[in-house]
């Protein structure tokens, strides 16, 4: 295999693999439409993309109307529900690594991603992944309101996780390319400021829209306290850690740097984004409900530890935050300086994916609640 890789080289036989991929599961799903397409494809990948695009529990193939499995009678065949198997992760997580490959080949040839400027410059993007998946979520309040999507399928499952990751990466990538091509033609000094802008400007346009919804529509409202106690908690929450460590263990932080406030902050925000609202949206007049196994059990596990009335008074959520703030000081220690000098390309990649990882739902949490939605 070394001698195959090192005669036609890893770049081509990445891009081989993925078109025999892309090549052999298109002429599967052609070939045996019932048993690849059907029992495979569309109950473990799109079907629950297709409930989660409409807000449903449960979905019914029904000979290809993809109905609400109320709705089904008689032999409808399989149905799907929003969220991941044991399958869907197998078939996402070689895809997931195969892009992290692909990505990290894009970066080499355009000789950047060693630059720890690269990181800050994906900074936007990293918020505009939660507030565009808040889009799809406006979308399903929309449907609920009206019956209708105003993002409609196919092209709102591109919002919809994982699926979104991919768009997320496509328009950073896409950017990323943009902004390089106009330092190489001296039009900028760095191609680090106007990947920032390109970042902060689809994120604005992306709040924009969700806050004209929140004018415009019944189904969305706007609650400007919510983002303010979570932005808040988090940032002095971070400030406190980031201090601790460079005060007792200043050697946890010499491989990330200043990255390591990111990922704090990043973490932190999905915490308390979480917490606020898994114990106290109902002073807003909502409602939400642990969307990750983790967070249900670390509320299951809370409740039934701690008498009703201390978690009346507590919440029963506040352990999430302690570990989303304990989480990233963990994953600082692992990216030692070893790993920035061995393949600082590498390193910085899988930073940017551990503040996505954090910030992304984190963002998206705090703005369905912020938006009412």
């Amino acid at each position: 295999m070394d001698e195959f890789i090192e005669r036609y080289g890893p770049e081509r036989v990445w891009a081989a693999t993925v078109v025999l991929l892309v090549a052999g599961v298109t002429l599967a799903a052609w070939v045996f439409p019932q048993r690849v397409y059907v029992d495979i494809i569309w109950q473990y990948f799109w079907g629950p993309v297709v409930a989660d695009a409409h807000g449903w529990g449960c979905i019914a193939w029904a000979g290809g109307e993809q109905i609400h499995c109320n709705e089904a009678t008689g032999d409808f065949g399989p149905t799907a529900a929003p969220g991941y198997t044991a399958i869907s992760y197998a078939g996402y997580i070689p895809t997931l690594i195969l892009m992290a490959i692909g990505i990290l080949f894009a970066l080499r040839r355009l000789e950047i991603g060693s630059f720890r400027g690269g990181f800050f410059a994906l900074f936007p993007f990293m918020l505009f992944g939660g507030a565009l998946r808040t889009v799809e979520d406006a979308n399903v309040a929309a449907y609920r309101e009206t019956g209708e999507l105003a993002i409609q399928l196919p092209w709102s499952g591109f919002l919809i996780s994982p699926l979104i990751y991919f768009t997320v990466t496509l328009i950073a990538l896409v950017a990323l390319v943009g902004a390089v091509f106009l330092e190489r033609n001296d039009s900028v000094s760095r191609y680090e400021y106007p990947l920032f802008g390109i970042g902060a400007v689809v994120l604005a346009a992306t709040l924009g829209w969700l806050g004209y919804l929140a004018v415009t529509t019944e189904y969305a409202s706007f609650y400007p306290s919510i983002p303010t106690i979570v932005l808040t908690a988090a940032t002095v929450s971070t400030a406190i850690v980031w201090m601790g460590i460079q005060r007792f263990v200043p050697e946890l932080n010499r491989g990330t740097g200043y990255m390591g406030i990111v990922v704090i902050w990043a973490h932190a925000v999905d915490g308390f984004a979480n917490q606020l609202m898994l114990d106290w949206s109902q002073v807003w007049g909502l409602s939400y409900a642990p969307k990750h196994p983790v967070n249900d059990a670390i509320v299951t596990v809370t409740g039934s530890v701690l008498p009703a009335s201390v978690t009346e008074i507590t919440g029963a959520a506040w352990p999430f935050a302690l570990l989303k703030l304990a989480a990233p000081v963990f994953i600082i220690w692992i990216f030692n300086e070893e790993i920035f000098d061995e393949n600082p390309r590498f390193a910085i990649l899988m930073m940017i994916t551990v503040v996505a990882v954090g910030l992304g739902p984190g963002t998206r949490d705090m703005l369905r609640a912020t938006f009412g939605i």
